[in-house]
């Protein structure tokens, strides 16, 4: 029998400890094939657990899996295993491998901050008539012009025209397969309220199985938030400050800017709620 320590974070958190997304980080996965791994991310049943290797090109080397895949990157699983790595091996600046490439990754505090790929964008083939229709919107509730956006990981990104937009949003499982990704269909629904503070609403909505569920808050979609946004010509340097996951119960907030250089940079706060050894 061999024991694996692991921690709990909450990663993105908004004033309480049981607040943002939720992780489960192995502190080292060696000696781990890759069915144990899944099997111990659907043992946990979080929206994404986290193995840390070591790595001859990073600090780490990470994989990232949710209860049902692999995933090449995810923003709230590199800021939350980076607190880990942190508290392992020391240093406030970190680069983790992944399958999507290396993330540089920095912290100030309990603040952390990742800096995304060069987000990719394609245009979307549905209407915003039949967007509406698979999302659970009104008519006239989405907003020009909705995108597949890519900076680790391939997410149709929504804009709506305003918040109850936003909050209304109740996707329908039996339509999501008419969404056509290269993933499984992951969408991003948000409304710029365009004020002076950079205040966004957002929900992220994903299949499991038949069914699509919600996120409580997603780097990966905030980083491709910010793709969108230079897509849509929105001259940097841009900060945004993202409210998410208040819907369901779990308020998230996360920092997302864009320099002049056309980078990507997505942050939020990290706690650790625990830890503890896992034997099998």
């Amino acid at each position: 029998m061999t024991a694996y320590a692991y921690r709990t974070v909450n990663v993105f958190a908004r004033e309480g400890r049981l607040t943002g997304n939720p992780l489960c980080v192995f502190e080292d996965g060696t000696g781990l094939d890759d069915a144990t791994m899944q099997a111990l991310a659907r043992q946990f049943n979080l929206s994404e657990t986290t193995f840390i290797l070591p790595s001859t090109h990073a600090s780490a080397r990470v994989r990232i899996f949710t209860p049902a895949y692999e995933m090449p990157f995810a923003g709230h699983p590199t800021l939350g295993t980076a607190h880990v790595v942190r508290a392992l091996k020391g240093g406030d600046a970190l680069t983790l491998e992944m399958k999507a490439g290396i993330i540089p990754v920095s912290a100030s505090a309990d603040r952390w901050t990742l800096k995304a790929n060069e987000p990719r964008a394609r245009a979307v083939e549905a209407t915003l008539a039949e967007l509406e229709d698979i999302l659970g919107l009104a008519p006239g509730d989405a907003a020009e012009w909705p995108l597949w956006v890519d900076a680790g990981t391939e997410q149709l990104v929504m804009p709506l025209t305003s918040v109850a937009a936003v909050r209304r949003a109740s996707p329908q499982g039996g339509a999501w397969g008419r969404l056509k990704s290269a993933e499984p269909a992951k969408v991003l629904v948000f409304h710029d309220a365009g004020d002076a503070a950079g205040t966004v609403e957002a929900r992220f909505f994903f299949p499991v199985g038949s069914a699509v569920l919600e996120d409580p808050a997603t780097g990966s979609a905030c980083a491709n938030l910010g793709g969108w946004f230079l897509a849509m010509g929105r001259r940097p340097p841009l900060a945004f400050e993202v409210s998410q996951g208040e819907l369901i119960g779990r308020p998230s907030i996360l920092q997302l800017e864009v320099n002049t250089d056309n980078e990507v940079f997505v942050g939020g706060d990290v706690i650790e709620l625990g830890s503890g050894i896992l034997n099998f």
